[in-house]
């Protein structure tokens, strides 16, 4: 995901839920397999997020080392708790 794919969702998911008013990492792992997604390292990182307008979500952002050797979003979701 470029930088601008980054904004713009972050935009679209985020803006409507209103400001940030909590975040606690929930799990960290390590995969090489995510549905759907090329093979590669990744880690799935899940927070327990509160958001003014959605307090109870889960958000969900998915690193990839790229073969440069950096971590790059590959994904970001946000869903509520229990769903």
């Amino acid at each position: 995901m470029s930088k601008e794919q980054w904004k713009d969702t972050l935009n679209t998911v985020r803006a409507p839920l209103g400001k940030l008013d909590s975040r606690q990492l929930k799990s960290a792992t390590y995969t090489t397999k995510i549905p759907n997604a090329p093979a590669g390292e990744y880690v799935v990182l899940q927070y327990e997020t509160n958001f003014e307008r959605a307090p109870g979500m889960i958000e969900t952002v998915t690193p990839m080392l790229e073969k440069d050797g950096k971590w790059k979003v590959s994904g970001y979701f946000v869903k509520r708790a229990g769903q």
